[in-house]
């Protein structure tokens, strides 16, 4: 293929990782047999590009090179027949975004490398985003703790990354649609969510908010709210109530208040809207209206 494609585009060239490369000199792409190829820039023409992207995987020289396991799990994640030759057990997509330009792609993987003590296969979706594939092969294994992992990445590399970590799973067949969903959940979830670190469970409540119309949004808060919409301070003390799993005691060192002047608020609430907060399913709709005017807000 690398001599047939060198007949039609002459400045073809395989990738050196020794070599200097100017930045936007080179479309770079990864054929089949895991070769990285780069066509001059100047000598593709839009049509010609969009038919190398058909049948070859662009790629990024800031990227580490794919390893055969991440080059199985693109292919299955695209949809493709494939089976991983061993795949764990279980294993779960988890979602990163970092800013641009705080930490390559080459070293944010030697950070994962270093973190997990071995090897992690990583899709990446473009320079500063993209999915962890964790695995675990056996019972006696832990998941990872993210949040303990983005202390280490602030202290030590000072970079700031938000993850949403998906559900375990024990098949592949359903890996290409989950793939494209935890993204789009991500995407959304991160906008609405000061949190570093989200579960998917987490993120449900805010992708139902984002398909909500805004007619709904608004009827909503005004049927469940009433006048407390406007008391950002009893909205707060509610959410962190919930936060912290309906427990007065908890809540109330959360927000350094006395337990008594806690639960005062609370009653207070419920004189005004009829709801007791301590009935779940009452709870929950006050925890999807409240969430829903915080994102009107945003």
């Amino acid at each position: 293929m690398i001599q047939q494609l060198k007949r039609i585009f002459p400045s073809l060239i395989l990738y050196n990782e020794h070599e200097y490369y100017p930045p936007d000199s080179y479309k770079w792409f990864i054929t089949n047999n895991k070769d990285i190829i780069g066509i001059e820039e100047k000598e593709l023409t839009v049509k010609e590009n969009n038919i190398l992207d058909t049948f070859l995987q662009p790629y990024s020289i800031q990227f580490p090179p794919p390893t055969s396991e991440e080059v199985e799990w693109r292919k299955i994640i695209n949809g493709e027949k494939m089976q991983i030759k061993a795949l764990p057990k279980t294993y779960r997509f988890v979602y990163f975004i970092f800013k641009h330009n705080q930490i390559s792609p080459i070293k944010f993987k030697e950070s994962m490398e270093t973190l997990f003590y071995h090897s992690i296969p990583i899709m990446w979706e473009n320079e500063n985003e993209g999915i962890l594939i964790e695995e675990i092969s056996n019972l006696t294994e832990e998941w990872v703790s993210y949040e303990q992992i983005i202390d280490v990445l602030m202290s030590d590399l000072y970079v700031k990354i938000n993850f949403l970590v998906g559900p375990s799973m024990t098949s592949v067949d359903f890996a290409s649609t989950h793939y494209k969903t935890l993204i789009d959940s991500a995407r959304t979830t991160f906008t609405d969510t000061g949190k570093q670190v989200i579960s998917f469970t987490e993120a449900l409540p805010y992708l139902l908010i984002d398909q909500m119309e805004e007619p709904f949004q608004e009827e909503l808060i005004s049927l469940i709210l009433k006048e407390c919409r406007s008391d950002e301070d009893l909205l707060r003390e509610i959410l962190t109530f919930f936060q912290c799993n309906l427990n007065v005691s908890v809540a109330a060192k959360e927000l350094h208040m006395h337990r008594n002047s806690l639960q005062y608020r609370l009653d207070k609430f419920y004189d005004k809207t009829g709801i007791d907060l301590r009935e779940f399913h009452q709870a929950f709709t006050v925890y999807i209206t409240i969430l829903v005017n915080m994102h009107r807000e945003v």
